[in-house]
C-alpha cells in the first residue's frame, strides 16, 4: 500500500530531536568513568577487592537512548565480583544487601562529591545534579562445573535479599545479534531497526504524563525486534508498518517475554503495556491519512506532528521548494554520530 513519503522529514527529526546529542553522550561517558574511578579508589581505601569486570549495559550500551528534555537519563554500569572477593573480615560470604552496601560505601568514600550514593533494591544509584543517574548493579560470578573439564560462569545479581541468576550483558548481545542478522537482508541494515526502536521510545514518552504510565524501554525494544518491518530508505514506513504489527499483537495479548531469561517483561493484562497499546492505536488512526491517495505533504506532516506531540515536521521547509531533492535531503540529514553497526558494537560508546 502506498504511504506518503516523509522519509526525509523523519530522518531529520530522528537526527535532531530523538537520538542522543553528542554533548549528552560525552557528559554521560565522563560521569560513568568518574564513577568507576571513585569506586576503584573507594574499594582500595576500604581494603576491599576490585571487581573482575565493569561493563555498561542497558540502553546506553545498546545505543537506543533518546533525548529527554528533563535530562532524565539512566546509565547502567554493572560490576562483577569473584565470590572470594565478596566476603567479610571473617571470611563469610556477603549477603546481597551487604554486597550492594560495600559498593555504595566505596562510591561515597570521596566526601567532595555532593550527592552520596544510595542502596536500591537491584543496584546502587548515584544521582547527578544535571538530572542524570548511574545505576550500578552488583553481580557475583559463580563457576559451574558441567563435567568433562568444562566450566561455565554463572552471573548472579544482588537483588533484594537474594542472589538472582541474571546478566544484562546477554540482553545487549541479543540486541546486537538481531542487528547483525538484518545486515544485508531486505536491502537495509540494522541501523534502521535501531532508529525504529528510538522513535518508538520517543513516541511512548512524547507526553510528560505518559512517562510513568507507559511500558519500559526494554519491553518496547523487544516488541520492535520481534515485529520489525524494514523498508529501504524509508524509516517512516518501517516505523508505521512495525507499529501496525505491534498493535495487532498487543490487541491479542499484552504478554511480552524477556529476550534471554525465562521470565516475562510483561504479563497478560499488564497495565503499562495496555496503556502503550491504547496510545499506539490512537496514533495509527491519525497516521491512516498517510495511506490516502490524495494525502498532501502538509497533511502527512501534521499527522506525524500530532503523533509525536511536536510542531517539528510542520516547520520544516519543503524539500521540493529548496532546490534539494528528497533523496539528497535524506542523506544530508542523517545523524552524523549514528554510524552503521556491524552487530558487534564496534562503533558504540565503549564498554
Amino acid at each position: 500500500m502506498r504511504v506518503f513519503d516523509c522519509s526525509s522529514e523523519m530522518s531529520k527529526y530522528h537526527g535532531e530531536k530523538v537520538t542522543l546529542r553528542d554533548k549528552d553522550r560525552k557528559d554521560m561517558r565522563e560521569r560513568r568513568d568518574n564513577g568507576r574511578t571513585r569506586l576503584k579508589n573507594g574499594l582500595n581505601d576500604n581494603g576491599h577487592a576490585q571487581p573482575k569486570i565493569v561493563c555498561s549495559q542497558g540502553s546506553y550500551q545498546m545505543r537506543t537512548m533518546i533525548q529527554d528534555e528533563d535530562c532524565d537519563y539512566d546509565i547502567d554500569d554493572g560490576v562483577y565480583f569473584l565470590p572470594n572477593d565478596l566476603k567479610n573480615g571473617d571470611g563469610v560470604d556477603l549477603t546481597p544487601l551487604q554486597a550492594r552496601q560495600r559498593v555504595c560505601d566505596a562510591l561515597s568514600y570521596d566526601l567532595r562529591f555532593a550527592s552520596p550514593a544510595e542502596v536500591h533494591n537491584n543496584c546502587v544509584r548515584q544521582e547527578y545534579r544535571a538530572g542524570y543517574h548511574i545505576d550500578v548493579p552488583v553481580y557475583r560470578i559463580q563457576v559451574q562445573n558441567e563435567g568433562m573439564d568444562n566450566e561455565k560462569e554463572i552471573y548472579e545479581l544482588a537483588s533484594g535479599d537474594m542472589w538472582q541468576v541474571s546478566d544484562a550483558r546477554a540482553v545487549t548481545q541479543w540486541f546486537r545479534n538481531a542487528i547483525s542478522q538484518l545486515n544485508g537482508e531486505h536491502g537495509v541494515d540494522g541501523l534502521q531497526m535501531r532508529h525504529v526502536v528510538r522513535l518508538t521510545k520517543a513516541f511512548a514518552r512524547s507526553r510528560k504524563e505518559w512517562k510513568n504510565k507507559t511500558t519500559s524501554g526494554i519491553t518496547l525494544t523487544r516488541l520492535v525486534v520481534d515485529e520489525f518491518r524494514p523498508f529501504k530508505n524509508r524509516d517512516d514506513q518501517a516505523l508505521l508498518e512495525t507499529w501496525k504489527v505491534i498493535n495487532s499483537r498487543l490487541a491479542t495479548s499484552t504478554k511480552v517475554e524477556h529476550p534471554v531469561n525465562e521470565t516475562e517483561l510483561a504479563k497478560e493484562g499488564d497495565g503499562k503495556v495496555t496503556f502503550f497499546r491504547n496510545c499506539l492505536s490512537d496514533a495509527l488512526e491519525i497516521l491512516a491519512t498517510l495511506e490516502k491517495d490524495d494525502c498532501t505533504r502538509n497533511e502527512a506532516r501534521d499527522a506525524w506532528d500530532r503523533v509525536f506531540n511536536t510542531t517539528y515536521f510542520g516547520n520544516l521547509p519543503d524539500p521540493r521548494n529548496s532546490g534539494t531533492d528528497a533523496k539528497t535531503f535524506f542523506v544530508a540529514t542523517e545523524s552524523k554520530t549514528d554510524t552503521r553497526d556491524d552487530g558487534n558494537g564496534r562503533y558504540g560508546w565503549g564498554s
